[in-house]
């Protein structure tokens, strides 16, 4: 048998920390008689791209993405409208893309899945021509996305922070909105005043958000999100909705499902692209471009049920244990080491006296 050939492209400062025990992991655990593997350490930032870029070129069967959504972005990048396929091991703050496609996000039962080697089609987005393959979006998400960056700190606490800081001191603004609506048939134009406006290909922000929790990666169709200005009594509801995948219930909520829209605001701003935050003009044109990316992950996608985001609760619960343990344990070892450090040299000044 032909083994096939992946790369693993780690990004050793994006998300969480552990990245040395997942490359352990790979080392032990990845099906040995089915792959040839080679890890690559990113550079900088576009590195990911260039890489998985030239891997496709080579003819390299799978470019695997050690990493969070930024990671996936900058790989997947490089890898649409080729045959070469995207595989996850999730290592983020949030994993977007990864807890839609059902990765789950202990490494060892992601490695699993590379081994299954299950390789499907998905859609992904372009906003402005810039691709997406989770989620992009305008108003309060992308201003968190962008005090997120600026603040240096990872992971969800970090995130509900800046959520809670800043939720009552933004200020919705007025968008207009052309799209043609699939559902209904109709070509829409309107005028919002939208706490947010979410194009989604996928179901989640990531951490179990459902911002579009009827998306699909696979339908050739955009799902849009519009939270309308709520009160600050209304706000809790709106964020229990979201995290158990019912945020299309609300009131506040106005849903829509397309292939392409424009979206107009006042001035150029901030958006942003899976997360991470973009400068753009006033207009943003948003499409779904169908099956443009091959992708290793399990037949299911979206929402899970309740079982299984309990046990997704329990597992992301221990994973945080670990990384927590670990960075103790490394902490540990650096102060026990400069305390013999200061032990030798307090040593050797008695010994010249």
């Amino acid at each position: 048998m032909i083994k096939k050939r992946i790369i693993f492209i780690v990004n050793p400062i994006s998300g969480t920390s552990g990245k040395n025990y997942v490359l352990k992991l790979i080392e032990d655990n990845l099906d040995k008689d089915l792959y040839d593997y080679d890890i690559v350490k990113t550079e900088y930032v576009g590195h990911a791209t260039e890489i998985a870029r030239g891997a496709a070129e080579r003819g390299v069967d799978i470019v695997c993405a050690i990493g969070g959504d930024g990671t996936v972005n900058e790989i997947a990048s490089g890898l649409i409208h080729t045959k070469t396929a995207l595989a996850i091991i999730p290592s983020g703050s949030g994993n977007g893309l990864a807890r839609h496609l059902r990765i789950p996000t202990d490494p060892l039962s992601a490695i699993k899945i590379i081994n299954r080697c299950r390789i499907q089609a998905m859609d992904y987005g372009l906003m402005n021509k810039r691709p997406f393959f989770c989620t992009c979006g305008v108003g309060f998400d992308a201003f968190i996305s962008q005090r997120f960056a600026e603040s240096g700190k990872r992971g969800p606490i970090s995130y509900i922070e800046n959520v809670l800081n800043s939720s009552l001191l933004y200020h919705p603004e007025t968008y207009e909105l052309d799209i043609a609506d699939i559902i209904e048939g109709n070509e829409i134009h309107k005028v919002y005043k939208a706490f947010l406006i979410s194009c989604a290909n996928a179901s989640q922000y990531g951490n179990n958000a459902y911002i579009a929790p009827m998306a699909s990666v696979r339908d050739g169709i955009m799902d849009i999100t519009i939270i309308e200005p709520f009160t600050p009594l209304e706000a809790p509801q709106i964020a229990i909705q979201l995290f158990n995948g019912t945020i299309e219930s609300n009131s506040r909520i106005r849903t829509f499902q397309c292939k392409k829209a424009t979206i107009r605001r006042t001035k150029e701003g901030v958006a942003h692209i899976d997360g991470d935050p973009v400068n753009t003009s006033q207009n943003l044109e948003v499409e779904i471009v169908a099956n443009g990316l091959f992708c290793v992950s399990p037949s299911e996608e979206g929402v899970p049920d309740v079982e299984e985001r309990v046990q997704n609760f329990v597992t992301e619960h221990f994973k945080n244990m670990y990384n927590k343990t670990e960075e103790i344990i490394q902490e540990n070892i650096r102060k026990s080491q400069r305390i013999t450090k200061l032990n030798i040299d307090i040593i050797r000044k008695l010994q010249k006296k």
